[in-house]
């Protein structure tokens, strides 16, 4: 995601009158990836498990164990961002615009990476294209056939919604509109586009465990 995020910004710097500064590409990058691995880190710590974490806390920076939080992810890069804009001297706006443009690749291939782990998966379903995945207790659905429960693969539906489709939208006005040059929108759209995709895809997600009563 980070190599897709660097030719993007690369090509859009390279052209004449481009509103990407090139310098910006690389600093701007190691800024997001210290958002992303330690706000998703922390993220997963304070939101999921923190009773665990707060009894084994060397257990924090065993990310090769797994465990991080798009939402605490997100929180981070939002940090670093700011600051990034006030080391730098550019506008928030601006700033955000770059982000929006850079960050469907990763939540798609994000979301397909779920899909392979077995993670994250959706509700019961009895749709053709339900998935049975390795792992899931049976009795968890109400209809099991034969030991084996079918699920909505709600990661792909994610990855369809937030990665590819948002994504293609973000790269038509930026390559057709110039819409670097109206600070904002880009940012504007990908919060529209991820909020209404989240939103229809929860109704068929399987709420996380800590989450369930």
């Amino acid at each position: 995601g980070l190599l897709i995020a660097y030719y993007l910004l690369r090509r859009e710097a390279s052209k004449p009158g481009s509103a990407i500064p090139v310098a910006t590409n690389d600093s701007l990058l190691n800024y997001v990836l210290i958002g992303i691995i330690a706000g998703g880190r922390l993220g997963y710590v304070l939101f999921y498990n923190a009773g665990y974490f707060l009894t084994h806390p060397l257990d924090i920076f065993k990310i090769w164990q797994g465990g991080m939080s798009f939402h605490g992810g997100l929180l981070g890069v939002a940090i670093v961002a700011l600051v990034y804009a006030l080391r730098q001297k550019l506008s928030l706006l601006s700033t955000g615009d770059l982000l929006a443009l850079i960050t469907a690749p990763g939540l798609f291939l994000g979301r397909v990476a779920n899909f392979i782990n077995a993670e994250l998966w959706g509700r019961e379903t009895n749709l053709p294209w339900g998935v049975i995945f390795p792992g899931v207790e049976a009795q968890t659905c109400v209809e099991a056939v034969t030991g084996l429960c079918a699920r909505h693969p709600s990661q792909l539906y994610e990855a369809l919604g937030e990665g590819l489709i948002l994504g293609a939208v973000l790269l038509y006005l930026l390559f057709r509109t110039r819409a670097l040059r109206r600070s904002g929108l880009l940012t504007g759209i990908f919060l529209i586009g991820y909020g209404l995709t989240r939103f229809m895809v929860e109704w068929v997600r399987q709420p996380d465990a800590q989450f369930q009563t």
